[in-house]
């Protein structure tokens, strides 16, 4: 998905080492009670997320190539659960519900059998993929 944020999650033993490493990289930090946001040079930003919600995501990260970078990334199941999550926040901005919803249609697309992991509410919003 095109994005212009990096979201990070790392165990949580490593946060401040990664908050420490990424500081001397020349990103600046901005602290919330779930997640440390960074900003460095460029218009991509770096979100590290300290919910436990995604604790387990890297036990199930999968390898990518992102942009000749082998690195490992959210699989498209942790991916989905974590838009949904973003989706059903009460107080989400709609314009931004209104991205997460788009992301999950398109989430589902491929492959298809995602989409049976939606909601009931997502899945009156969300045409089945053929």
């Amino acid at each position: 998905m095109v994005t212009q944020d990096i979201d990070m999650v790392v165990e949580t033993e490593a946060i401040e080492r990664t908050v420490s490493l990424l500081g001397q990289a020349g990103f600046g930090s901005e602290r919330f009670a779930w997640s440390v946001n960074f900003k460095g040079h460029s218009a991509v930003s770096i979100q590290l997320s300290a919910e436990d919600f995604y604790r387990d995501y890297p036990s199930r990260a999968v390898p990518a190539d992102a942009h000749g970078i082998l690195m490992r990334v959210a699989s498209l199941g942790d991916t989905l659960r974590g838009k949904i999550k973003a989706w059903s926040e009460p107080n989400r901005r709609q314009s931004r519900r209104l991205k997460d919803l788009a992301d999950i249609a398109c989430l589902v697309e491929s492959p298809p059998e995602l989409w049976q992991n939606l909601p009931g509410e997502l899945k009156t919003q969300v045409q089945k993929p053929d």
